[in-house]
């Protein structure tokens, strides 16, 4: 999971993409980067760390252009302690190309063969994104034949890249002298959508993982990125847009709207606090159906991205709704932290129980999700130990069974305590005395409640589904054994301690001096 921006504007853009980052830090605590465009050069500053922490007054005065692109990045493929696999990714030719990627691609191995034996191109790490920004810069490379580049041959390029990659993509990539490159994978997993601003000088553009970025920096939005298309803008702000596959659905991962995404964001035409609500309409009436709703005394919900169905479940129970959990904001989301003793350290951290609301107390915990269950194990140890009676803990998301191999950082089935489990021992596990899930289809009603155009999802982490038609057995069994080699493991460990030290990669021109 990460973030993404591309900016073209009349100004310098450095600001505009800091800030932008800023609004997009809840995707993604492990690295930062910018790099920005001036005519035909490129600057660059990345490092790992929160984006507060990447960049400094000397580092901004460093990035000079009218176009740029930003990403804050949770691994989910390559190191999590490498600072060269922070993103933006850099290659020099063809006309010289910088990008950024939210996602995963589930062929990267294979394409990166390919790249070697076939295109006789050098990936330096094992990041997936360099791989696709050398895919990009093949098929750019056939497309033109001249010195020139246009827009109809920049679509010619990602219409030959579609039909390469496997998996998810929301691509964001500056054209060296002449301007800015977006698309999204021809099933619209992972979300892009579109902002402008109308200046005296003539409109600005935006793009960016969620909307709410674009309201944050005061721009329009004007749509979401359709799956398959690419977007080209250039250095004069002249919009173009093209689809490029010919098959394309849209199928949007449906873990943005029950964690991922902000609340205030409105991904494919949904709104995510809406969602957030009817998911606890729909475990309202589970409940009720599985449980002595007469015996509850208090609904109570892990903040912050349960509230919405927490409050629901409240009022149509007609039990009390209190806030029992109260939350240390300078712990970053332990759900996207690199490995599990990080996890595990930082939930009492972030979370502290008060004693008034639990002592002698029934009470319903409502959750957005149960990934791995450490989380929840220690948020109903806390609850006991605040003196509660009794702890039924809900979950407005179904059972995770499934791993996620599209961009989220639930890649290997030993880690997932849904995973070859029956409900009793789930609930045996996490120390409740129930355990209530959503159904996977009410999960899916909830969202086409409110836009009934989407058809189908990626849920593949909840039924198992894998859109993109390329998931075996074997595939995840070669995945969970690379994740679980020693040096991956001493990665993750390393990833967690990592030093938040800035660093000027691949291109000298943002100094650290």
């Amino acid at each position: 999971m990460c973030g993404i921006v591309g900016a073209v504007g009349n100004s310098p853009v450095n600001q505009l993409l800091y800030d932008a980052l800023l609004l997009l830090q809840h995707r993604g605590q492990d690295a930062a980067g910018i790099a920005t465009m001036n005519g035909s050069s490129f600057s660059m500053h990345k490092a790992n760390g929160m984006v507060r922490d990447v960049f400094r007054t000397r580092n901004m005065r460093s990035l000079p252009g009218n176009a740029g692109i930003g990403q804050v990045r949770y691994p989910t493929a390559g190191s999590a302690s490498s600072e060269e696999e922070a993103q933006p990714f850099y290659v020099n030719a063809p006309f010289g190309l910088i990008l950024a990627h939210n996602g995963n691609l589930t062929n990267a191995p294979a394409l990166r063969d390919e790249m070697f034996y076939r295109d006789r191109r050098h990936i330096n790490t094992n990041s997936d994104t360099e791989v696709l920004l050398n895919v990009l810069a093949d098929e750019l490379q056939r497309a033109t034949d001249s010195i020139a580049l246009d827009a109809a041959s920049a679509f010619t390029a990602v219409t030959k890249v579609q039909k390469r990659l496997k998996g998810s993509y929301a691509v964001v990539a500056l054209i060296a002298g002449y301007g800015l490159l977006a698309f999204r994978d021809p099933f619209g997993i992972r979300p892009l959508c579109i902002g402008r601003m109308d200046t005296p000088n003539g409109p600005e553009w935006l793009i960016a993982s969620e909307s709410v970025t674009l309201e944050g920096l005061g721009f329009k939005f004007v749509r979401d990125v359709a799956p398959g298309e690419a977007i080209f803008i250039g250095q004069d702000g002249q919009f173009q847009s093209k689809l490029c596959s010919e098959n394309a659905t849209l199928n949007p991962c449906i873990f943005e709207y029950v964690y991922l995404a902000r609340p205030d964001s409105c991904i494919d035409g949904v709104t995510v606090y809406d969602v957030r609500l009817l998911m606890g309409n729909y475990l309202a009436e589970k409940i009720a159906r599985e449980t002595d709703v007469s015996q509850i005394d208090v609904v109570m919900p892990i903040p912050d991205s349960s509230r919405p169905a927490a409050m629901q479940v409240a009022k149509l129970l007609g039990v009390p709704y209190r806030e029992g959990f109260f939350k240390n904001r300078y712990v970053g989301r332990t759900f996207i932290m690199p490995g599990q003793a990080m996890r595990k350290k930082s939930v009492r951290q972030k979370l502290n129980a008060m004693r008034l609301e639990f002592k002698d107390k029934n009470v319903l915990i409502v959750d957005d999700s149960i990934v791995r269950g450490t989380t929840s194990y220690e948020i109903v140890q806390m609850a006991r130990d605040a003196g509660a009676k009794k702890v039924i803990f809900a979950s407005a998301a179904p059972p995770v069974r499934f791993p996620n191999v599209y961009g989220i950082d639930m890649p290997t089935r030993s880690e997932l305590v849904a995973y070859g489990r029956t409900h009793e021992e789930i609930t045996k596990l996490i120390g409740a005395d129930q355990l209530i899930y959503q159904d996977v289809e009410d999960l899916k009603k909830a969202v086409r409640d409110i836009n009934p155009a989407i058809t189908n999802f990626d849920a593949s982490c909840f039924d198992g589904k894998y859109i993109t038609g390329d998931i075996t057995e074997s595939y995840l069994d070669a995945l969970e054994a690379s994740r679980n080699t020693p040096k991956a493991l001493a990665d993750r460990q390393q990833g967690e301690v990592a030093d938040l030290t800035g660093s000027q990669l691949h291109l000298h021109l943002a100094s650290q001096e």
